[in-house]
């Protein structure tokens, strides 16, 4: 039996994901489940399994940080990811295993292959833990710094350092960028939320996200507003008001 856990911030796909195991996988064991960093490197550590199914995108401390805290471990991974196609590409020039959700089955059967094998040959699991190391130190990696926004003309790629802010309507998304340009998706909001770097991205209300690295201040004048370095104002929510707060505070 090959002894895994799941990493994943959100409970219905970690529990997606192990009745999938259980159905098509009978040979894994799932032997435990985390929604964080931290609750995962704790059952690391109590659990000592043999693989990870690895969400990156979490809130807070994301999967590759997770990495990078428990490099010592030999553990076989296979990321879990909503990721836009050219950042799956990341992933193919690295040779490295990964499941896009939503997860097919025949393609959780041909990763659990991988990892048995892997497992089995230490020179397999060298290759890809060193192939890890070269995605997560790449500076230029689209995983980090960059993200796909698909609109009517085709895919345009936006650096994060551009986006000033994201607004929703209904199930459409406009980035705003920094030079005044406009891109609108057909991608929800939630989307961008999910895949955005929650360290530089907040949302800051039901129809916006904006982009810390842009925010110049904070006005109580016409209500809780987000001031943001082209002089923008965008609305915090009563909800979101306390983390937006707490969190400009650290800075």
């Amino acid at each position: 039996m090959l002894r895994a856990l799941i990493v994943d911030d959100e409970p219905d796909a970690r529990e997606n994901l192990r009745l999938m195991l259980e159905e098509h996988c009978p040979d894994v064991e799932v032997v435990g489940q985390a929604g964080n960093a931290k609750e995962a490197r704790k059952l690391i550590e109590e659990l000592q399994p043999e693989a990870l199914f690895l969400d990156i995108k979490m809130p807070g401390e994301d999967g590759f940080s997770l990495l990078r805290s428990v490099a010592d471990k030999e553990l076989s991974v296979v990321f879990t990811t909503a990721y836009d196609e050219y950042a799956l590409q990341a992933f193919k020039q690295n040779a490295l295993d990964y499941l896009e959700k939503p997860i097919d089955p025949e393609e959780l059967q041909r990763a659990v292959s991988k990892m048995k094998r892997a497992i089995g040959d230490p020179a397999v699991q060298q290759q890809a833990t060193g192939a890890i190391a070269a995605l997560m130190n790449d500076p230029a990696s689209p995983l980090s710094t960059r993200i796909a926004v698909p609109g009517r003309d085709g895919l345009s790629m936006i650096r994060h350092e551009d986006i000033m802010y994201l607004e929703a309507s209904d199930s459409y998304t406009t980035v705003h960028q920094k030079d005044g340009k406009r891109i609108t998706s057909s991608k929800h909001i939630r989307i961008f939320e999910t895949n955005l770097d929650a360290k530089k991205f907040f949302r800051v209300h039901k129809t916006f996200i904006i982009n810390l690295e842009h925010l110049k201040g904070f006005s109580r004048g016409e209500g809780n507003m987000a001031v943001l370095s082209n002089g923008t104002l965008i609305p915090v929510s009563r909800r979101r008001l306390p983390d937006f707060l707490a969190l400009i505070n650290t800075f």
